[in-house]
C-alpha cells in the first residue's frame, strides 16, 4: 500500500479548496459594532441580506487561508476512498492524525477486509483480518498465503516506524505528507456556490491542473477548515472528508500479545 494517490489528491485539492471559516479577521464583527442603538429593533430590516462568505476574496486567496488553517490544526480525521497508483486498486481509509505524527484508524484495499493501524512514538502497530491478507496475497501459492494468514490474522504486529517496511505506512500518519506541497504553491481556484457538508455551512471551490480537476468544500463558519475534497478527474475519482479537528487521537499502544515483525526479520 502506498500513499501516492492520497498525496496527489490532497496536494492539489487541499491547496485548491481549503477554506478559512468565517469571513474577515475583525473580531468585533457581530458584537458592539453591530449592536442596535437605543430604540432600534434587534431584528434585521427587510433590506438586510446575509453576508457573502469570504467577500472580496478570490478562490485562490480562500485556498491560501484554508491551507494555513488546516495545516495549523492540532489534529483531524480523514475518511474516504481514493485510487492507488501503485496497485491500480482503491484505498479506503478512516484515520485520525495529529501534528505529533500519531494516528489511529483502519484501511482496506478495494473494499476487501480491514487493516487496523496505530502509530505512536516511533512504532507502527498493524492488525489484519483474514480477508485483507488473502486479498493482498492474490497470485501467491496457496500454502504461502495460508501460512501468512495463520501467523498474522487477527493479531497485532509492530514495526519500527523508520524501518523500510513501515515508512510508507507511517506516511498515513504524517500531516505534512497528507497535505503534500499544498502550502508551497499558488492556486487559481475559482469560487463556486455555498452549500452544507454534514450540516456545516461551506463554500465550494473548483481547481483544474492539466487533466486533473478537483472540488473542495471549506467551512464558512468557525475556523477555515477543509470539510471535503473530491477528485472530479475522469477515470480517477475519489473523495476525502475531513472532520474532528483538534480532537484527541486515540493512538494508544494495543494491549495483549504483539508480534514483533522486526525481530522476525519481516
Amino acid at each position: 500500500m502506498r500513499r501516492t494517490a492520497l498525496a496527489a489528491l490532497c496536494l492539489t485539492a487541499v491547496a485548491t479548496v481549503a477554506v478559512t471559516g468565517c469571513q474577515g479577521d475583525d473580531k468585533s464583527e457581530g458584537k458592539a459594532k453591530d449592536k442596535p442603538s437605543a430604540g432600534q429593533s434587534d431584528k434585521a430590516s427587510p433590506s438586510s441580506e446575509p453576508k457573502e462568505a469570504f467577500a472580496g476574496l478570490t478562490g485562490g486567496e480562500i485556498v491560501d487561508r484554508a491551507v494555513q488553517a488546516t495545516s495549523d490544526a492540532d489534529s483531524f480525521r480523514i475518511k474516504g476512498d481514493i485510487p492507488d497508483e501503485e496497485s491500480g486498486g482503491r484505498i479506503g481509509m478512516d484515520m485520525a492524525v495529529n501534528q505529533q505524527g500519531e494516528c489511529a484508524g483502519h484501511m482496506n484495499m478495494d473494499g476487501e477486509g480491514r487493516a487496523d493501524l496505530i502509530k505512536t512514538g516511533d512504532t507502527v502497530y498493524m492488525k489484519y483480518d483474514e480477508a485483507f491478507l488473502r486479498s493482498q496475497s492474490e497470485g501467491e501459492p496457496k500454502a504461502d498465503t495460508d501460512a501468512v494468514v495463520a501467523m498474522l490474522a487477527g493479531k497485532w504486529t509492530k514495526m519500527s516506524a523508520t524501518g523500510g517496511g513501515a515508512e510508507e505506512l507511517a506516511d498515513f500518519c504524517d500531516v505534512n505528507t497528507i497535505l503534500g506541497d499544498a502550502t508551497d504553491g499558488e492556486s487559481d481556484a475559482t469560487r463556486g456556490k455555498t452549500t452544507t457538508v454534514d450540516g456545516t455551512p461551506a463554500i465550494t471551490l473548483h481547481e483544474k491542473d492539466g487533466k486533473e480537476s478537483f472540488t473542495l468544500y471549506v467551512a464558512t463558519e468557525g475556523e477555515p477548515y477543509v470539510l471535503k475534497l473530491v477528485s472530479t478527474t475522469p477515470g480517477d475519482s475519489g473523495s476525502l472528508s475531513f472532520s474532528d479537528y483538534d480532537k484527541p487521537v486515540p493512538a494508544d499502544k494495543p494491549t495483549g500479545e504483539i508480534l514483533d515483525l522486526d525481530a522476525l526479520g519481516a
